[in-house]
């Protein structure tokens, strides 16, 4: 009898970017992740049933009281911007995704707003993160942080009331978990543009890293776009 899930066909790594590159359709997409067959795997891979034991597992977990004697855990997402290294809150990215080429708006020369660009099929505003935030954002080569690392450009798609808005960043470092007392105050060498949106600064490995009040600067991008 045949399975209503049947198994799942993990051709990138044969024949694709994790295999001998032998694939047809690969030349033309460039790699896995803009083929409708990867894209299909991974739907189906979110939708494939879970067995008791798994919940069972899982719902274990989360009876476990919260770790650090009950203080409430965040979690941001780290990127560089020039040579600064930032956070915004996890729950408020949409989406991260390849960069790409964006359009101007006739009209709107306003410091901040770049003009649009398509993520993911959907035309969002595309912001200049680092004139709002007053970062030289074309400063050169990698970080001592980033070392050892692939590095590449990443768009970020913040959403803040309801509005969807798209940033270049320089890189990516991933998710930082952290408590509340564990900010500490902006140091005083950082500029005023970055100072009044910042809500302290977190250690990350051996970086320091600007968290971003998310409500502050959302209201400002959005203050562009009008």
């Amino acid at each position: 009898m045949t399975s209503a899930h049947p198994a799942i066909v993990d051709c990138w790594n044969r024949i694709g970017v994790n295999g001998d590159h032998s694939c047809a359709a690969l030349a033309p997409l460039v790699h896995c992740r803009n083929c409708p067959v990867y894209a299909d795997a991974a739907q189906r891979n979110l939708q494939r049933p879970v067995d008791a034991a798994y919940r069972a597992g899982w719902a274990a977990h989360f009876r476990q009281p919260a770790a650090h004697g009950g203080a409430f855990e965040q979690a941001a997402l780290v990127f560089r911007l020039g040579r600064e290294w930032l956070a915004l809150p996890a729950a408020s990215i949409d989406a991260v995704a390849p960069v790409v080429s964006g359009h101007r708006l006739p009209h709107r020369a306003r410091a901040g707003l770049l003009g649009i660009v398509n993520v993911g099929g959907t035309l969002t505003p595309w912001m200049a993160l680092d004139a709002v935030l007053g970062i030289d954002g074309d400063a050169g080569g990698v970080d001592p942080a980033s070392a050892g690392r692939h590095v590449f450009a990443r768009l970020l798609v913040l959403r803040h009331d309801g509005q969807r808005l798209a940033m270049r960043v320089a890189e990516l470092h991933g998710i930082a978990r952290y408590r509340q007392d564990e900010l500490a105050p902006p140091p005083a060498t950082v500029n005023k543009g970055l100072e009044r949106l910042l809500l302290g600064v977190l250690p990350v490995e051996n970086m320091r890293v600007g968290l971003l009040d998310v409500d502050l600067l959302g209201h400002q991008l959005n203050r562009l776009l009008r």
